[in-house]
């Protein structure tokens, strides 16, 4: 029996030390990417050095491709769900190609793109950014790294691991700089879940000697508190209105991760982490494009997220929209939809606007 119980202890004994080990690993290894960094503009060879026109039509698009591992079969752990990796490789490819190929199907003028990984154990090592550059041959390229996480050994039975992964903006248009600001997160032991969250800021020339400036965003969705999301919209709300100000047109596009089309006082069913956007704390002179449309068919909007705490089921799954546009008054909407590919590719769906400049 002594032996026994030698043996035990000797067993939990290691445990605790791994565990303790790594519980300082993941403290020491946690860092957050400097804000206000500036950001490589990359230039594919036959990109147009054409400049913005007042009066022309151009269009935008918005997509979270979920970082490739998003089938309509894939539930994730973080949402409930069972898995915290890609079903393979191959699976991984395919839905990066399918949702790039998509999303350039629209020629779109320029396309902000979530979740995309460079480098991470959930998506197989593949370089995301590169097959999506692929998908665009001809534009400007411009990415912001979210987050560089450590090595997360949970769930056990398939540890998440170490996950590098961003925003990737491309424009049609030149690109004359770029920066990337750190949104506000979590100090918390949430921080590990909600990892870092960004955006970027890259300014287009116009020919009026304005600039459109577009802000790239994904903001946070998990552990995230009151005092977060204040801290997030009221960071992107000044950085708007400071562009505004100084006569530039604005556009911001990307995934909220606030429910777009619920108001404050809304009291049906949702989950609790759809939170309705706050209207009343976007800047003067800004709004969201949805919001531009007549009432009827912005409640008929596909809703542009599914939960994943379990496989999509059509009318049975939980769905919100938490993708969209907002745009400064000197932009005028001309047309605005969400793609509804049954979530094909992620467990987003694009939104796709067409829009002036005033």
């Amino acid at each position: 029996m002594k032996k026994i119980l030698k043996i035990l202890g000797c067993f939990l004994g290691a445990i605790i030390i791994l565990l303790g080990g790594y519980l300082i690993y993941l403290f020491a290894s946690y860092h957050r990417i400097p804000d206000n960094q500036e950001l490589e503009v990359e230039t594919a060879a036959a990109a147009s050095s054409d400049t913005l026109t007042v009066g022309n039509e151009y269009s935008a698009l918005t997509y979270n491709i979920g970082f490739g591992a998003y089938t309509p079969d894939f539930s994730f752990f973080m949402d409930g769900g069972k898995s915290s990796w890609a079903k393979s490789k191959e699976s991984v490819l395919d839905a990066v190609q399918g949702a790039g190929t998509l999303a350039s199907s629209y020629d779109p003028d320029f396309a902000m793109i979530e979740e995309v990984d460079l480098d991470s154990t959930r998506s197989y090592h593949v370089d995301e950014y590169s097959l999506l550059k692929d998908c665009f041959p001809d534009y400007y390229y411009v990415f912001a790294q979210n987050y560089d996480s450590a090595f997360l050994f949970y769930p056990f039975t398939q540890p998440h691991g170490k996950s590098r992964s961003g925003i990737g903006l491309f424009s049609r248009y030149p690109v004359t700089s770029a920066l990337r600001r750190s949104f506000p997160v979590s100090t918390s032991f949430t921080k590990f879940f909600d990892l870092d969250r960004c955006y970027s800021i890259s300014r287009v020339p116009v020919e009026n000697g304005k600039e459109l400036v577009i802000f790239a965003l994904h903001m946070s969705a998990y552990g995230n508190s009151d005092e977060i999301r204040k801290g997030q919209i009221g960071m992107l709300a000044a950085d708007m209105q400071k562009e505004y100000e100084a006569g530039n047109y604005v556009l911001c596009g990307g995934d909220f991760n606030h429910d777009l089309k619920a108001s404050e006082d809304d009291v049906s069913e949702k989950e609790s982490w759809a939170y309705p956007f706050p209207r009343e704390e976007l800047p003067e002179h800004f709004s969201f494009g949805l919001d531009l449309l007549p009432e009827e068919e912005k409640e008929n909007l596909w809703n542009s997220a599914r939960n994943a705490d379990m496989e999509y089921v059509p009318d049975v799954t939980y769905t919100v929209t938490l993708d969209g546009f907002i745009i400064s008054d000197n932009i005028e909407c001309t047309s605005y939809e969400n793609i509804n590919t049954g979530y094909s590719y992620s467990d987003h769906d694009p939104v796709f606007m067409k829009f002036r400049l005033k």
